[in-house]
């Protein structure tokens, strides 16, 4: 355990953000299995589900939890998909 008052705060800060790009990550994760499934079982929503998950993916990316390029290569799979379905 940190003894300094600016290393403890860094702890609870840490711990705080971490939080928040687990929970972040998760929904990214979730909305783009959601498109996924919506596309392979050709549902009547795909294409709302698809826009969830690059809404999601831009989400990401602007917060710097993935890279910009690879938030287009999931966006570019995602469309590539939509289409041949």
């Amino acid at each position: 355990m940190p003894q300094i008052k600016s290393a403890k705060k860094r702890v609870k800060v840490t711990a705080k953000k971490s939080a928040n790009n687990k929970s972040t990550n998760t929904a990214l994760k979730s909305a783009i299995k959601k498109a996924n499934i919506a596309i392979d079982t050709n549902a009547e929503d795909k294409e709302l589900a698809v826009k969830a998950a690059v809404k999601k993916i831009d989400q990401a990316a602007a917060k710097n939890l993935i890279h910009k390029n690879t938030a287009a290569r999931k966006k570019s799979n995602l469309a590539t998909k939509l289409n041949k379905a």
